[in-house]
């Protein structure tokens, strides 16, 4: 698609916008139990994508991907009559006689940009509460997934007209030039570096934007946890999707008494998941692509590889790997691993923690495995980031009953149920003002209103 073709692509998008279609709640819920069904009706072969694009097993395509994606559209389709209809407010009494509401509206035409990692769900889930709010949309997916991408492209052309909802495939040039394009709001999934690069465009336009980004996610683990669940919760949400999720652990900074004892039990939790050789695991994933396979096996530190280590060229494969032994001057903790590498380190008191994390950058996620109360409170007061969880992992963002977003270097704004809705609706504040009654206090001259006292009496 040329430039020329996505400008003509944009500007249909805005025109079908002005003429209404988007604004009735009917229209959306048909539209949404449209692509219910054509998701419904091409499961098969978006697993079969999935596995092709990243190596997913079909039941981890369908928990994490496919089903959650039904799941957002099941819980839209019953509530967005509800989130769309206007909410009054309590009126002043200085303003008197009035009604006063809120009423969400759409933003318009959107732009929703996902990445690879999980390129059906990142592409469709935003793409339904976008729709539940009434707006135009084209999705750009990632060129390094490209049989999902196709998989999008099918299932959006047949269940839309592109002036409503439309796929533009490609490279960087293709998002580039959709980046010139002008939208109503941007919605961006990926990487903090194409993140400040979406921002830069989106600020020449003071477009508003959404990014959910990533970061290094710490799991603390103190003296009091229950270290065989742990590990094996630790174990699932790390190694999910070979490590390739924004909101894996991308670290254990665990209580030094007790990390022995934590090592050996996500070794062998690691065994008991994944078998003795994961890499013959035909549930097992792979890297997307040689680019991030090697740049993987730059983070190994060979000498400090407790378990794991193996990799395969052929089949962009590297076992679930655990390095114990490290400190934040290792490579390994100089960037979001974004991979199957586990990295330990180690506090002594409880209070160490807060001095650790104090000046690192705000991460999207943060577990915390504990079995003390006030330590529980202790880190979900202090410390700043997205969203997270105590004692498991990963499993905060599955759910349409909170939004799911980071915080500064993570990220800004949030989205999922309620809250996607909300991101893709601008809340217009409304007063309606009764044209029975004019209180006179208001106008000029003052010099008649006694010295303000009239005014006083009513601003209390």
């Amino acid at each position: 698609m040329t430039v020329q073709d996505m400008e003509l692509l944009a500007e249909k998008q805005r025109r079908f916008f002005a003429e209404g279609k988007t604004l009735s709640v009917d229209f959306r819920v048909q539209s949404l139990k449209k692509l219910y069904g054509a998701v419904k009706k091409y499961e098969t072969q978006i697993l079969d994508a999935l596995r092709a694009d990243l190596g997913k097993s079909d039941f981890e395509g369908y928990m994490c991907e496919s089903g959650f994606v039904l799941s957002e559209i099941s819980h839209m389709c019953r509530n967005v009559n509800r989130y769309a209809k206007k909410q009054t407010v309590p009126t002043p009494l200085a303003q008197f006689a009035a009604k006063s509401y809120k009423k969400p509206t759409p933003y318009g035409s959107v732009l929703i940009m996902s990445p690879w990692n999980y390129p059906f769900l990142l592409s469709i889930g935003p793409l339904v509460d976008a729709i539940a709010a009434g707006n135009t949309a084209i999705i750009k997916p990632s060129a390094y997934s490209p049989k999902t991408s196709d998989m999008v492209r099918k299932i959006i052309s047949e269940c839309f007209p592109p002036e409503y909802i439309a796929v533009v495939t490609g490279g960087r040039a293709e998002n580039g030039a959709l980046l010139q394009q002008k939208f109503d709001l941007i919605f961006f999934t990926g990487s903090q570096n194409v993140g400040r690069e979406v921002l830069r465009h989106t600020a020449e336009t003071l477009t508003p934007a959404v990014l959910e980004l990533g970061g290094k996610s710490p799991c603390i683990v103190d003296e009091t946890a229950k270290i065989r669940l742990a590990a094996r919760r630790i174990v699932f949400g790390k190694f999910l999707n070979c490590g390739q999720t924004c909101v894996a652990p991308d670290y254990i900074l665990c209580q030094k008494n007790v990390k022995a004892q934590l090592v050996e039990e996500i070794c062998r939790q690691i065994k008991l998941q994944y078998g003795v050789h994961p890499l013959n695991n035909p549930d097992y994933g792979k890297i997307i692509n040689q680019k991030h396979f090697n740049r993987l096996l730059g983070l190994i530190d060979g000498k400090k590889v407790v378990f794991g280590g193996d990799s395969c060229a052929e089949t962009l494969q590297i076992e679930p790997t655990v390095m114990d032994g490290v400190t934040f001057q290792d490579a390994v903790m100089q960037e979001e691993i974004f991979g199957p590498v586990l990295p330990i380190l180690t506090y002594d008191r409880f209070e160490d923690v807060f001095k650790i994390l104090r000046n690192k950058p705000k991460p999207l996620a943060l577990y915390l495995f504990t079995e003390n109360r006030a330590h529980m409170e202790s880190v979900t007061q202090r410390i700043s980031y997205g969203g997270g969880c105590i004692n498991d992992v990963v499993i905060h963002l599955a759910t349409c009953h909170m939004g799911f977003g980071g915080v500064g270097e993570s990220g800004m704004g949030c989205y999922h149920g309620k809250a996607g809705f909300d991101t893709f609706s601008h809340t217009k504040s409304i007063v309606e003002k009764k044209t029975w009654m004019d209180l006179p206090v208001r106008y000029q001259p003052y010099k008649r209103k006694t010295n303000g006292k009239i005014l006083r009496l009513f601003m209390k």
